[in-house]
């Protein structure tokens, strides 16, 4: 049996917030080294402060102050740290109650052993040097004789937006037709799937037809050589955009095939691409080739008189 493909892959954005007049007002506090709560209906000072009183759903609005120090109330051993996490050694999350607070909060405490933690234990803040307004500009420590060390308030101005990077590391596992699709793509081809009941040809492949539900079983090579069926000209730019708009990018219906694959349209300025403009594919330097559709730069016409709206509008 011919070996499926795999690789690792990424997803990853930066989540960008406004935090609104509460939790901008926490952040505000944690730049300026102070922990800031708020006190509820039923009296309770709850951090990080809420947005709505849980109890009577109004807006809350009496914020606290609290003290850097606090007791561990809970806590979990963390062994092997993984990517962004607090630090890169072993550490500990712990529910700390700050003084002055009634609900605990969870953050890291840095310790070197599970041996050095216990319910009950008294912390203290250990402020970042460089803080921005987030909850990272802080950590636990064990608590000292001497306390926390005070620090400088280090901006002016409320925090009202926050900028967050989220990521997503998987491994992709291709499934056997599509391995055969990257493959011939590593050797300049462009394969698909035939459903030997409708005779559709599915690229990139699909185990079984979606149409009727039958395994595919022959592979076949297609043309590199299409027509445009739909399109989208993208003038908006836009964060890790590596082509500067106005470009098309478009469904181009391969020769042979019975599903459009989406890709680049370039050798062409944008106003003129068409639906029916016949285009061929434009592969990178063979030594630039790898497992992926992106061994082909884009596409681009050929010269050759539009294709007839009936030999497309299946497909569209």
């Amino acid at each position: 049996m011919t070996r499926t493909l795999s690789a690792p892959v990424t997803v990853a954005f930066d989540y960008t917030r406004s935090t609104g007049p509460v939790l901008g007002r926490f952040l505000t506090g944690l730049r300026d080294a102070t922990v800031v709560g708020a006190r509820t209906s039923d009296g309770r000072v709850v951090v990080p402060p809420p947005e709505f009183d849980p109890v009577t759903h109004e807006a809350v609005s009496d914020f606290v102050e609290v003290a850097s120090t606090g007791t561990v109330t809970s806590w979990t051993w963390v062994p092997e740290p993984v990517k962004d996490q607090p630090f890169d050694r072993p550490f500990a999350f712990a529910l700390v109650t700050l003084d002055g607070a009634d609900t605990p909060l969870l953050h890291a405490l840095d310790v070197s052993s599970p041996d050095e933690v216990s319910t009950g234990m008294r912390v203290q803040v250990r402020w970042a040097q460089q803080r921005v307004g987030a909850i990272t500009d802080l950590v636990f420590e064990p608590a000292t004789d001497s306390g926390p060390t005070g620090t400088e308030a280090l901006g002016d101005n409320p925090v009202t937006g926050v900028v967050t990077p989220v990521s997503l590391d998987y491994i992709y596992a291709a499934s056997p037709e599509e391995s055969a699709f990257y493959r011939g793509l590593n050797e300049g081809r462009i394969v698909g799937q035939r459903c030997p009941a409708c005779q559709k040809v599915y690229v990139p492949p699909r185990s079984a037809c979606p149409s009727d539900g039958t395994p595919t079983a022959e592979e076949v090579e297609v043309s590199q050589t299409g027509t445009i069926t739909t399109f989208c000209v993208v003038n908006v730019p836009f964060l890790g955009q590596k082509i500067t708009p106005p470009y098309v990018s478009a469904y181009v219906l391969l020769d042979g095939a019975d599903i459009a694959v989406l890709h680049l349209i370039l050798g062409v300025p944008a106003e003129e691409v068409r639906m029916g403009m016949r285009v061929k594919a434009v592969w990178k330097p063979r030594e630039e080739w790898t497992y992926s559709l992106e061994n082909i730069d884009h596409f681009e016409p050929t010269g050759e008189p539009d294709a007839d709206y009936e030999s497309y509008r299946h497909h569209l």
